[in-house]
């Protein structure tokens, strides 16, 4: 399979959010969606508040959809979009794919969509998913991928995982594509490129999961403030940083805001 990683919106000028296609055999499959044209026609209703602080950039050229138009694909062929979870930077372009159904886990359902507490509901934009979306939830049981809680998403993708990774938000989950046809259990580089795992915002920069680089000072301030479970944050780190290690060279662990990821700004 084929796997793109795409920026879709920047924020205050910081911060990336990376979105995945993934052109699988018979469909493209998104990993998050990114800031949607709906967004930018209306970011008060849309983004809310919230657009204060983040302050989007709002380009048309930089939402899934034309990101998908200029790599010469059918954004009709999007039939399922995975989400890590449901902030507004990852689902303001489920609008834009109408057809298409979203994976998510039932966790991260329940608590934005179904019964949010005080937190959530002024965290999520209901107005996000006012269209009406497919919702497909997922609950984690025994099956384990490296370690990690993990449900099979064979019908969207072979080999497709959710992935459990708390700390950002409850149920917050990442999605680990394989490079190629054949699933996990093929391991390392195959016929397609290198196995990816897009961890949402499980972290926000490379060096907290022990990769090089600096990380900067707004990184842990922005990952404080923003966790809904932050008793388990520094526990991701340490097992994502572990994965990272062992899979070196046979798996791209990846998030959504990290500036010094693929693409940077």
């Amino acid at each position: 399979m084929r796997i793109h990683q795409m920026n879709c919106g920047t924020f205050a000028g910081l911060a990336p959010t990376r979105v995945l296609l993934v052109e699988a055999p018979d469909a493209l499959v998104l990993v998050d969606s990114g800031i949607g044209l709906a967004d930018i026609a209306d970011p008060a209703g849309r983004l809310g508040p919230a657009r204060h602080v983040l302050r989007p950039a709002l380009r048309e050229h930089e939402t899934a959809v034309r990101r998908i138009e200029a790599l010469g694909l059918d954004p009709r062929d999007v039939r399922h979009i995975v989400l890590t979870h449901l902030d507004l930077d990852h689902i303001g372009g489920l609008a834009d794919f109408p057809g298409a159904q979203v994976h998510v886990s039932a966790q991260a359902l329940t608590w934005a969509v179904r019964t949010p507490r005080f937190l959530e509901r002024r965290r999520y934009r209901r107005a996000q998913w006012a269209h009406g979306p497919r919702f497909a939830e997922y609950a984690f049981g025994t099956d384990r991928w490296e370690g990690f809680r993990v449900h099979p998403l064979d019908h969207v993708a072979e080999g497709m995982l959710l992935v459990d990774l708390p700390g950002h938000a409850v149920g917050h989950a990442g999605v680990f594509v394989p490079g190629r046809v054949g699933g996990p259990a093929a391991g390392g580089k195959g016929d397609d490129g290198e196995d990816v795992l897009h961890a949402g915002d499980a972290f926000y920069h490379r060096g907290q999961i022990g990769r090089a680089g600096q990380v900067p000072s707004w990184v842990p301030v922005a990952e404080r403030a923003m966790a809904l479970e932050p008793a388990a944050v520094e526990v991701t780190h340490a097992r994502l940083a572990g994965l990272a290690a062992r899979r070196e060279g046979t798996l791209d662990v990846v998030c959504a805001h990290d500036p010094s990821g693929p693409g940077g700004l």
